[in-house]
């Protein structure tokens, strides 16, 4: 019969367990490792072997075993390393040189923490919040800290508010298989050009596609770096910017409606807005009675479905006849925002021309979008907007 041993569960490489103290009341254990003297020290920074120089030791937080914390007392060597021309600490393996935890333990934290808050992670394993982030940071960094340009041919890049109104930050994602690829501070030309910066020139010809919305600085940060690449505009954005249409006629049209008609006007704004098979028939009766009392609206209601409708069509002349419709129809509408929102879709048309080519849009990213208010909740605030963009990368992989 075999002496039971905790040894099998401390195999590092070049040491070895002497003893162990456990504090019962404490919950914890102390475990002592000294140096294999069959094995010479390495230097931690080359790896090559050096004489040694002096004996140190030092304490190390390790994974628990069941309920009981460990520590690990570890002596330790500094070694005169002859590449380094220095003095160096011995590569220990399982504990990086001046850390105080191991790196299996690291590894768990990091795990933890693509799912929990660091606040719960620490309180969960006892470790300062501090600790906690700087570890998670780390493993961010090597995992998804440089952009990753092999594949893309189809993008989508919208712009994420951090703080409404305040602080942007530009997302690009791979439109196909829904990898973020990177993420940038503000939504300018200049933060589109450093990610371009970062690609060859055959990497830039290989794009065939961008989604975008109606954003001059993306637009021109796209036209001047991938020539090959068709500009799709997306119709989420363009219906949210019909909508602001919409609501600037419908206030008009209520201060010009008699004072007996307005009561029809309250509180319809977003039953224009929504998509019909969403209302419930009370709101159905209501809209019903506002479209029959003004045909302005009826006509703009029509346009909102209308315009829906051109993005269904998946032959560029068929898009075309229906964009040239749409207009014919929008053209009966005498109201400057009207006009502007026309000469808007006139400058653009090949944009919107495009999705008969390239059925594409940054809806994806509206599920960026949702996820990324979960992280900031569940994060209370990241400390910088890298590890924030580092954050959103762990969260969207993409599929292979």
């Amino acid at each position: 019969m075999s002496t039971p041993s905790i040894a099998p569960y401390f195999a590092f490489a070049r040491m070895k367990v002497e003893r162990q103290v456990v504090h019962a009341s404490a919950g914890g254990a102390m475990v002592h490792l000294a140096p294999d003297r069959r094995f010479r020290p390495r230097c931690h920074t080359c790896g090559r072997p050096g004489a040694i120089h002096s004996a140190h030791q030092r304490i190390v937080r390790d994974l628990n075993l069941a309920d009981t914390q460990v520590w690990l007392q570890v002596r330790y060597r500094k070694v005169a390393c002859p590449a380094c021309r220095r003095v160096r600490v011995e590569d220990l393996g399982f504990v990086a040189a001046g850390q105080r935890l191991t790196r299996r333990l690291a590894r768990y934290i990091y795990a933890l923490c693509r799912d929990l808050p660091a606040e719960v992670v620490a309180r969960h394993v006892g470790v300062d919040p501090k600790t906690v982030r700087a570890i998670d940071r780390a493993g961010l960094e090597a995992e998804f800290g440089r952009t990753d340009y092999a594949g893309l041919t189809v993008l989508a890049i919208d712009e994420i508010a951090l703080k409404r109104g305040h602080r942007y930050m530009t997302v690009v994602l791979d439109h196909l298989t829904g990898r973020v690829v990177w993420m940038g501070e503000d939504r300018t030309e200049a933060t589109l050009e450093a990610f371009f910066a970062g690609m060859t020139a055959v990497q830039k010809r290989g794009i065939r596609a961008v989604a975008l919305d109606m954003w001059q600085p993306y637009i021109r940060a796209v036209q001047h770096h991938l020539p090959n690449a068709r500009i799709v505009f997306d119709l989420f954005h363009l219906v949210r910017a019909f909508g602001q249409v919409i609501k600037r006629v419908r206030d008009e049209q209520f201060l010009l409606a008699r004072q007996e008609d307005r009561r029809l006007f309250r509180g319809t704004h977003y039953l224009l807005l929504m998509n019909g098979d969403r209302l419930r028939p009370r709101q159905r009766t209501r809209l019903n009675d506002l479209l029959q009392l003004n045909s302005t609206l009826h006509t703009l209601y029509v346009l909102k479905d209308q315009l829906k409708a051109i993005y269904r069509e998946r032959f560029i002349y068929r898009v075309r006849w229906a964009l040239d419709d749409w207009i014919r129809m929008a053209e009966t509408i005498r109201h400057p925002e009207m006009q502007a929102f026309i000469q808007r879709l006139r400058r653009h048309a090949c944009g919107i021309l495009n999705h008969g080519r390239h059925a594409i849009g940054t809806s994806r990213l509206e599920g960026v979008n949702n996820t990324i208010k979960v992280l900031k909740r569940r994060g209370y605030g990241y400390p910088d907007s890298r590890y924030f963009a580092l954050k959103v990368k762990q969260a969207f992989p993409g599929t292979n």
